[in-house]
């Protein structure tokens, strides 16, 4: 691969990145909006500024290469988002659903991030491996994060309908 492809991966790599970033803006807002739980809300509301701050990361490094984040991969990103919040707020058992729902979201980024890494050693795009790292780092305290939670979730979401276990 030449230079110019080569770069070409990466920016797209960094953008399907943004992308992606931006649908989980949303879908951290409509889990906000449904959590009862202070704890959990305020541990999504921190994240919610991680996310904020990975975004401004990926678009320095989209402008390091002369690009900015592309439109037709942010718009289906976030006309997804937006669907499923919608669905989130109708839903049953909301805090074991939010749960599921955002440690596979932290998965998806974790993978995400991870490829981002190596291409960008690959590139010798060293910032934007700092960048992925970063961001990875982020993302795993996240997920094990919501991995503590599994127990409290069942609780609460009993508790939501009324059950006693």
């Amino acid at each position: 691969m030449d230079d110019g492809s080569m770069k070409e991966k990466l920016v797209s790599y960094i953008q399907d990145s943004h992308a992606m970033e931006m649908n989980v803006m949303r879908m951290l807002d409509s889990q906000i909006a449904t959590t009862t739980d202070e704890e959990m809300r305020t541990r999504l509301q921190h994240h919610k500024g991680e996310t904020e701050r990975q975004i401004e990361r990926l678009k320095e490094r989209l402008r390091a290469h002369g690009q900015e984040p592309n439109r037709l991969k942010d718009v289906p990103a976030l006309l997804g988002a937006l669907t499923k919040g919608i669905g989130d707020a109708v839903r049953s058992d909301k805090p074991a659903k939010n749960a599921r729902d955002g440690f596979v979201t932290e998965q998806m980024e974790i993978a995400a991030y991870e490829l981002l890494e190596r291409l960008a050693h690959r590139a010798g795009d060293e910032e934007t491996a700092k960048v992925a790292r970063a961001n990875l780092e982020e993302e795993q305290l996240m997920a094990d994060f919501i991995a503590s939670t599994w127990d409290k979730v069942v609780d609460l979401t009993l508790e939501e309908d009324g059950i006693t276990a």
